[in-house]
Parts: C-alpha cells; sequence; structure tokens
C-alpha cells in the first residue's frame, strides 16, 4: 500500500486522497517534459508534475487542473506547504470547462493521461476516473492542449506502447509535429515500458529520438535514471 506522504528533496506530496499515488510514469514525466513561462498541467492529481516543473523551470507560472476532488485536495495542501504556492494556480475543472473559460496562451502543457480503454473498470470511481480515457478521451485531450497553447507550443505526454500510434495519429491530424520521442524501457533486453513524447504545434521539426533504460542488465539503477532524477528522488526511493 503506498504511503500517504511522498519525499522528494524539494518538496513533499501528501497522497491520502488522490485517486493515483506518486508513481514512475509522473516522475519521468515531470523530469522530461518541455516546459516554459506559461505552463499547464492537465489532470494534475496530486500536483507532483507542478511541483517538479516548478523547480525545473524558475521562472514559470504553473496553472493545473483536476476534475475529482481528492486530487484537488491533496493538490491544494502540496501547493501551499511547497516554496512555490506563489507560482502555481489550481482549478478544481475538467479540460472541457478549463478550455471554453480560458483565454488560453500557454506555451507548454503537460498530461500524464488515462489510457485504459478496453480493461474493466475498478470499483473506486476517483480511481477508474484517473486511469481510464472514458474520462479524458485522447480527441479531447489533444484538441484542448491545441486551443490552449500558443504557436510553437510544446505538448508533452507520458504513454504506453500500446496507445503510442493511436495518439500519435491523433497529435498529427491536429497538426502536433513530434520533437522528441524518449523510448523508456525498464531493462535493456526489454521492450518499451513507456513513451515520453514532446510535440510541437503547429512548426514542423526533425524528431529527436532517445531510447532510455531505468535499469541495468543486473537491475541496479543506470547511471542514466540516477542522473535524470538526482535533483528529485532521495537516496533510496523508487
Amino acid at each position: 500500500m503506498a504511503s500517504d506522504f511522498f519525499n522528494f528533496q524539494q518538496f513533499t506530496i501528501r497522497q491520502q486522497n488522490a485517486a493515483m499515488k506518486v508513481g514512475t510514469d509522473s516522475d519521468l514525466l515531470g523530469a522530461l517534459c518541455a516546459g516554459g513561462n506559461k505552463i499547464l498541467d492537465i489532470g494534475t492529481g496530486t500536483g507532483v508534475l507542478s511541483l517538479m516543473m516548478a523547480q525545473r523551470f524558475p521562472n514559470a507560472q504553473i496553472t493545473a487542473i483536476d476534475i475529482d476532488e481528492g486530487a484537488i485536495a491533496d493538490a491544494a495542501y502540496n501547493f501551499e506547504h511547497s516554496r512555490w504556492t506563489d507560482r502555481i494556480e489550481l482549478h478544481h475543472a475538467s479540460l472541457q470547462e478549463f478550455v471554453n473559460q480560458s483565454s488560453g496562451g500557454f506555451d507548454a502543457v503537460v498530461c500524464n493521461p488515462p489510457y485504459f480503454d478496453r480493461s474493466l473498470e475498478c470499483p473506486d470511481k476517483g480511481r477508474t476516473r484517473a486511469r481510464h480515457t472514458s474520462s479524458l478521451p485522447f480527441p479531447i485531450l489533444v484538441e484542448g492542449a491545441w486551443r490552449l497553447l500558443v504557436e510553437g507550443g510544446l505538448f508533452s505526454v507520458c504513454i504506453p506502447p500500446e496507445v503510442r500510434s493511436e495518439f500519435h495519429r491523433l497529435c498529427a491530424s491536429a497538426g502536433f509535429s513530434l520533437q522528441h520521442n524518449y523510448i523508456i524501457k525498464t531493462i535493456p533486453e526489454k521492450g518499451p515500458k513507456r513513451y515520453v513524447l514532446v510535440y510541437c504545434k503547429g512548426t514542423s521539426v526533425s524528431p529527436i529520438e532517445e531510447t532510455c533504460c531505468m535499469r541495468n542488465a543486473d537491475r541496479t539503477r543506470s547511471e542514466w535514471y540516477q542522473e535524470l532524477m538526482s535533483e528529485f528522488l532521495i537516496c533510496g526511493e523508487k
């Protein structure tokens, strides 16, 4: 069972109420996503991505949104108890609601989206919302990111291999161009476990592709992963 609190080097995450706890996906996305001066975190959950971006991008003003009341409660607590509370704004809203009320102008959007669409939904309604695309279908996410970003703005996500083709097709159809493709493996001999994808709005670029392993063949942490998380994780965590 996950602890109610998770300690990073520069902040602590309370995760008593949020359906999804701190995990490897959010750690990877928070450390690899593109940033800017005006950033939107869609489906913030505990707020871990917003706090990682606040740490990485000291000039950024960050807006975080979530539809789940438990997530909002934890994110609000975590933001208020961080050193960056004046740079993070929290909204209890769906993406559709936020798109309708926002003037946009974001130069970076980040989302760790739900991606289960064929598996059985679990009895916990909050966890179901956090995990299943019924709560945030890919077409709505892609369209929302497009509408909220400025021209040349960057859209970062973390998704598993089984939905990568569908997601990439939707992004390409909307007018996004893949800028950076991080292929994440757990160990060298296995196939990809996750993709961290960074798209650019309306600008054609030649994508950079990197294959990254979290652990070595002997299951020890890889040098890449240790360096990536060196400013975030406390030694011994994860």
